[in-house]
């Protein structure tokens, strides 16, 4: 454990991050964790500290606002601290058709997935290199690789994370700071999440707990991978992708829409978004948020 190094993750408070922050810590690295207030973060950070023994600062902040990315970097430079890797894992899920989500729930998930991620990026860049070798890893989604209904902007978000990622490594390799994305398939980080997995067999059958995810997400850091797709099945599905004539894929598709649009489903909001009302017949939007 290098004392002057801190390892920075967003999102920390739960699901994966939370996870990650623990697996982090066995592995001996000090970290700056940061979540929206009232999620319960100082306390994990205090049972971090406790079994651990690294250094843990938690920093409470909606990473939805710009000013808010701006304030974290602040904060982390004006009190010396020095980051050589970074977790840009905060961001909103959802599930559900485009007409029934809020412009409230989309333009809160394009700043968090996207924005964010790009802004605190760019603001702690000059310190990774500084503190080379560093890395970044960006949670994406295996989401990116398809085109998926009731996931359009989800989607969306995910495939910009992969693309920046990707392009971004380029850029940075002759700085010695590595840059992967992780696109795994679904997480049980919540029980939001885990009604939509439930749904749709495919989902079940490949979906993860975090804590299978975090080892192989960090072991695939260190060893500098581009992508880091986590599970065999996960693997499986995108080679069957490749390989498989479009109407088959397409039928399959189909199917798996009729099941969910049949079953429908009960809508779970986080506190800070809002979902515009819609009738009571139709399957509701899911979000889901992890920050």
């Amino acid at each position: 454990m290098n004392k002057n190094l801190y390892a920075l993750i967003t999102g920390a408070s739960e699901g994966f991050g939370r996870a990650l922050a623990i697996e982090c810590a066995r592995r001996k690295m000090n970290l700056i964790l940061v979540a929206l207030p009232e999620t319960n973060l100082h306390p994990l950070a205090d049972f971090i500290k406790f079994h651990h023994s690294v250094d843990v600062i938690s920093i409470e902040k909606d990473l939805c606002k710009d000013e808010s990315c701006i304030e974290l970097f602040d904060e982390v430079n004006s009190s010396g601290l020095q980051v050589n890797m970074l977790f840009n894992n905060a961001g909103i899920g959802s599930t559900g058709l485009f007409e029934e989500g809020s412009i409230s729930l989309f333009e809160n998930q394009i700043k968090l997935n996207v924005l964010a991620t790009t802004l605190i990026t760019r603001l702690f860049l000059q310190m990774l290199k500084q503190n080379s070798p560093s890395y970044i890893l960006n949670v994406g989604s295996l989401a990116s690789y398809f085109s998926l209904p009731r996931k359009q902007v989800y989607g969306a978000t995910k495939s910009f994370i992969y693309y920046f990622s990707k392009s971004l490594r380029k850029e940075l390799k002759k700085d010695n700071v590595s840059v992967s994305v992780l696109c795994p398939g679904g997480m049980f980080t919540n029980k939001e999440v885990k009604l939509t997995i439930e749904a749709n067999y495919f989902s079940r059958v490949s979906s993860m707990d975090p804590e299978e995810v975090v080892p192989a997400a960090i072991d695939g850091l260190l060893r500098k991978k581009a992508v880091i797709i986590p599970g065999m099945l996960n693997k499986c599905f995108l080679f069957m992708d490749a390989i498989l004539p479009a109407f088959i894929k397409t039928a399959l598709l189909n199917n798996t829409m009729k099941k969910i649009n049949a079953r429908g489903s009960l809508a779970f909001l986080p506190k800070r978004l809002t979902v515009s009302p819609v009738p009571q017949s139709t399957p509701k939007f899911i979000p889901s948020i992890n920050s």
